[in-house]
């Protein structure tokens, strides 16, 4: 196996559609089989989920970087995080609560190794435990993504600012949080949020800049015709509840009606 052939970061500079699956739970019997599947990356949280590093290091070994490219969501735009998240393997960082332009260019930052960045050094599994280590240094700037997470009134108001980042390689639309920003919360779907997501995706297609959402099966057609490149079809966790609880609710008002 290579290192840091980043496959979904070539289909979005090709303009393709992507989909992807939220990673929750620390089970690598899940997440391998899913990764069988045609997902073209899946997203390991660690700031919703109760995943440790070492959750992580543990689910990406399991996942088939030649199908499918793994991203780390870091609790939050810190570089201590980024950097040990970087160590263990992951070729995408997404990056919450990205609100203006600095915030962008740290995140840039502390994915990058110096004197572009802050970066420290110690790939680790990343460089195959050094035995990739000429490839992957070659290679990293490259084939790392950056993305950041758009999920607040603050960041549509400069979506300008964030996008000319350089570094940046995608936007990611966080609808329940943008919401919750503006005053909806729990209600993705409501006509004000709805009319910001559209005005995040505009400027988006207008710059040439991916953009992705987390999305459901429910919605993912609207989202993909809408112009969305990234496309989240859920978690596993709330995938695997969604169905055992409607063939459950079948299956009970089938055994009532008998």
């Amino acid at each position: 196996m290579g290192v840091m052939v980043n496959k979904l970061k070539e289909k979005l500079m090709k303009g393709e559609t992507t989909y992807g699956i939220w990673i929750t739970m620390n089970s690598t019997d899940i997440v391998e089989a899913l990764s069988m599947l045609d997902f073209d990356w899946m997203l390991i949280d660690m700031e919703h989920a109760p995943l440790t590093i070492s959750d992580v290091h543990k689910i990406m070994q399991v996942i088939d970087e030649d199908k499918v490219t793994p991203i780390v969501r870091v609790p939050w735009n810190d570089f201590v995080q980024i950097k040990q998240v970087l160590d263990v393997g992951a070729m995408g960082i997404m990056v919450p609560w990205i609100n203006n332009r600095k915030q962008a260019e740290e995140a840039v930052k502390a994915i990058r190794y110096p004197p572009r960045g802050i970066r420290g050094y110690g790939p680790r599994r990343a460089a195959k435990y050094g035995l990739k280590l000429r490839e992957y240094l070659e290679n990293v700037e490259k084939d790392l993504m950056l993305i950041a997470q758009i999920e607040t009134r603050e960041a549509y108001e400069n979506i300008n600012g964030i996008i000319m980042v350089e570094g940046v390689d995608a936007l990611f639309i966080g609808p329940y949080d943008l919401a919750t920003s503006l005053g909806h919360i729990g209600n993705p779907q409501h006509e004000e949020v709805q009319e910001v997501i559209n005005g995040i995706l505009k400027v988006c297609i207008e710059k040439g800049k991916p953009v992705g959402i987390y999305s459901s099966i429910e919605y993912a057609e609207k989202h993909r015709d809408m112009g969305f490149n990234m496309i989240a079809l859920g978690s596993e966790i709330n995938a695997l509840i969604s169905l055992f609880n409607k063939e459950l609710a079948k299956l009970k008002g089938n055994l009532m009606k008998s």
